[in-house]
């Protein structure tokens, strides 16, 4: 629970600006003697086009741009992940969350372009995600999750059905 613990740190909590987000990373580049930075940011202004491929890149289905930009422009929150090598930034990770502006926020779309997968990337994603819901004073916080990646969120401290609530769900037919 060490996760959860330091986001519900209020002097943690209040240290988090609106547009880039302090915390960055250095990494190796596959293959390469060069050091990249990673950068967190809550900019929307994002390439859809780009965000289109990252998606494409772990498998994800073709959605209408059009929908995908009123998706992000009606978000309460976005934070997306950057790679700095030079002068070239790459969007490598995307996540967003809807909200009631109160007591509850639901995270969707998160993603990790599957190269910078496995280094902790995409806990430092969720963490700057949760770190800027909670200052906005958000508690409830939850997610849907494809059964693949149920133990990472489980690793974060999700917990799939508490205290026996059922997720309950209506599609057009």
């Amino acid at each position: 629970m060490g996760f959860w613990k330091s986001l519900f740190s209020p002097t943690e909590a209040s240290s988090v600006p609106t547009q880039a987000v302090s915390d960055d990373y250095a990494i190796n580049t596959t293959g390469s003697e060069q050091t990249a930075r990673i950068v967190f940011s809550t900019d929307r202004n994002i390439d859809l086009y780009e965000l289109e491929e990252l998606c494409d890149s772990v498998g994800w289905s073709r959605r209408p741009l059009r929908k995908v930009k009123k998706a992000i422009q009606h978000s309460f929150l976005v934070v997306t992940m950057w790679e700095l090598q030079g002068a070239r930034k790459r969007l490598i990770g995307f996540s967003r969350a809807t909200s009631d502006h109160a007591f509850n926020a639901t995270i969707w779309d998160v993603v990790v372009h599957p190269s910078y997968q496995s280094r902790g990337l995409g806990k430092a994603l969720m963490h700057q995600l949760i770190k800027k819901l909670r200052s906005e004073d958000i508690s409830n916080v939850t997610l849907f999750a494809d059964p693949q990646v149920v133990n990472f969120y489980k690793n974060l401290g999700f917990m799939p059905d508490p205290e026996g609530i059922k997720g309950m769900f209506w599609y057009p037919e």
